[in-house]
């Protein structure tokens, strides 16, 4: 095939993804994120950018705008006394200003660390305090009310605020809002800065094991390989319409937001109130999500069939059951059934009769049922892009029988943060799919770090341009992190396909990672209910489930005292490593349940995600014995997950 704009493309990619590539505007020739705007509002100057029609007032930019405003506020930021290379702080939520804030400071040459407004006062001040900011840019007052007793104690020296209120405020910092800047940028003349691909351009913290942030430096080029390899997969084209709920602060949002703005698509930010009804009106072709999104939709999806008249819900059963009898043939022809990637002969034959008999009842229940649901999504959608967690089989098998497409990927936020991701063309459902190009995956013994067959499970190292620098000013957790061969250690569990497909299995670190995104290190709320008289050893779990729960083993003397207390008639000396069914009693759960909350909401940056909301009590004690404990005595998660994986599954069930 002979190339024409991608004829020197830096990776090394399969025909379709030349084909795709080749489709899109190239920035492979740039060296820094701030440098997209100024081509694409050339090509695409009067297409919408972004806007955000429930802001008050309702904001929205063209491309031509979008890039004007950026410069503005990087001039006027430059007026102010921001230089290269000086870290920024930048506290806000989803909006065009947050974007023109973004890209204005890195426009500068600093660098930003960035949060949502809505985070812990003390979370700020940690990351205000490590990325060493005098700088600070915040979403509104409110925002920077909430640290304003503390800021002073930092060697802040000024501060912006993304709205337009009044700045006269009894600080000590210099003040100003968002117009001030701008204006400020139109009586000033911008200092052109030459930025590298090397140069720091964020910093987004992510928790640590002892429960503070450790700043994942990623690079302009970390994520401009984001920006010029996502387009072999999807080929997005100017006016493309995007609905936007994920935090554009996040690297999954982010790097996803600026390879479609970059491609000149026009993206739309809506909030949980108004998603739905987005859906509707805006009619998205992309959609980026996390697991829990997908899960919202269908239960909404759900509860409308249990409104409807038996009759019909018996009808809508009836299909779906035929759909998924149809789509599972059809994934075994197609060779992509994750269950069976090398079907014989025999099974692919009985496959494609099943296919043949089920075909006309499937078009038919797509007539009836399934395009409504897809009109109710607004009909267009083409992709929806999901990361931030593992999808439910149920979500990945239902949403293929609606036809919407969904695409998976994989990676963290220290590789900026897309190391895989499923291909439209060949979409194997349960796994995370190839690698994006330049990108290499190694699969090793958790304790060898010797490579591993195919299709044998182990710990995911990944290699690539999107690798982190490292952790901001944490040379030695850097270093664990990343070997001296440039491997980055996921913490993931997986394995790879013969066709190079990746499928994560578990983690290997004990981060979990709930259905909504949300990041939880268990050990601090761990050793927060260990405080309470009446547990004696727990385990939190929750790996793609909506909240928290936790396998624990209560005191029985404590529970006995307080049985005894209440004067109820429970005897908690026979509990033995048998299962005892004292341990079921309601009021024993409710005691626990109340003793798990307090205990985590009393706990210094508590959020509502922390929340323990189902429980299972055991009387088998971890120890080294059964093999729960280490000879160290720490407990042994994975262990602890594979045994009682039946009670896990069980536990969020309900």
């Amino acid at each position: 095939m002979t190339t024409t704009k991608f004829a020197n493309y830096p990776y090394t990619i399969t025909d379709r993804e030349r084909q795709n590539i080749e489709r899109t505007i190239d920035y492979t020739q740039i060296n820094s994120i701030p440098e997209i705007w100024a081509i694409v509002a050339a090509k695409c100057g009067d297409v919408v950018a972004v806007t955000a029609p429930h802001s008050k007032p309702e904001i929205s930019f063209t491309y031509r705008e979008l890039a004007t405003q950026i410069k503005l506020f990087a001039t006027g930021l430059q007026s102010l006394g921001i230089q290269p290379y000086q870290a920024v702080a930048l506290f806000s939520d989803n909006s065009p200003r947050w974007l023109v804030a973004d890209q204005g400071i890195m426009l500068t040459g600093a660098f930003n660390a960035v949060r949502s407004s809505q985070a812990e006062t003390q979370e700020l001040l940690s990351i205000l305090e490590n990325s060493q900011a005098k700088t600070l840019v915040v979403e509104d007052l409110k925002t920077l009310d909430k640290l304003s007793k503390k800021i002073i104690e930092l060697p802040i020296d000024l501060i912006v605020l993304l709205s337009d209120e009044s700045t006269e405020r009894d600080l000590s910092i210099k003040l100003v809002n968002f117009s001030n800047v701008i204006d400020l940028g139109r009586s000033a003349q911008f200092t052109p800065v030459a930025l590298k691909k090397t140069d720091l351009a964020t910093l987004i913290y992510t928790s640590g094991t002892s429960g503070n942030p450790k700043g994942v430096m990623l690079s302009h080029g970390n994520l401009l390989h984001q920006v010029n390899t996502c387009g072999t997969v999807i080929p997005a084209t100017p006016g493309a319409r995007v609905l936007s709920i994920l935090p554009s602060w996040h690297s999954y949002e982010r790097s996803c937001e600026y390879y479609l703005l970059s491609q000149g698509c026009t993206q739309t930010y809506t909030n949980i109130r108004y998603f739905k009804q987005d859906l509707k009106e805006y009619q998205p072709e992309y959609l980026v999500a996390v697991p829990r999104l997908s899960e919202s939709i269908y239960e909404g999806i759900q509860k409308q069939f249990r409104e409807q008249p038996a009759n019909k819900q018996k009808l809508v059963d009836t299909l779906l059951n035929t759909s998924k009898k149809y789509i599972e043939a059809r994934r075994i022809v197609q060779g992509l059934s994750l269950e069976c990637l090398e079907p014989s002969m025999g099974q692919k034959l009985n496959a494609r009769i099943q296919m043949s008999l089920l075909a006309p009842i499937h078009a038919i229940a797509d007539k009836l049922v399934y395009s409504k649901i897809r009109a109710a999504t607004g009909g267009k959608i083409k992709n929806i892009i999901s990361g931030g967690g593992s999808l439910a089989k149920h979500l990945d098998l239902f949403f293929e029988i609606i036809g919407v497409d969904i695409l998976v990927g994989y990676g963290l936020t220290e590789t900026a943060p897309i190391t895989n991701v499923r291909r439209p063309w060949q979409n194997l459902r349960l796994s995370s799919g190839k690698p994006l190009p330049g990108t290499e995956i190694k699969i090793v013994a958790v304790e060898t770090r010797q490579p591993v067959a195919i299709g044998q499970k182990g710990l995911v190292l990944i290699r690539g341009p999107q690798i982190m620098q490292g952790y901001y000013r944490d040379p030695e957790a850097t270093a664990k992190a990343i070997d001296p061969e440039g491997w980055f250690n996921s913490g993931d569990l997986g394995m790879l396909t013969a066709s190079n497909d990746l499928t994560i299995t578990g983690r290997a670190k004990d981060t979990i990672v709930l259905s909504n995104g949300e990041n939880i290190e268990p050990t601090p709320i761990e050793d927060a209910c260990l405080r309470s008289q009446y547990i004696s050893q727990i385990v939190l779990v929750g790996q793609d489930q909506k909240s928290l729960g936790a396998i624990i083993v209560p005191n029985s003397e404590a529970l006995q005292q307080w049985a005894t207390s209440q004067n109820l008639p429970l005897d908690f000396t026979t509990i033995s490593t048998v299962e005892s069914n004292i341990l079921e009693d309601r009021q024993v759960a409710n005691l626990i349940k109340d003793e798990l909350n307090r205990e985590v909401k009393n706990r210094p940056g508590y959020r509502a995600d922390d929340k323990i909301v189902a429980i299972k009590l055991i009387a088998e004690p971890f120890s080294i014995e059964n093999g729960l404990l280490t000879q160290t005595l720490k407990i042994r998660r994975p262990v602890v997950m594979e045994r009682y994986h039946g009670m896990i599954d069980e536990m969020f069930a309900r």
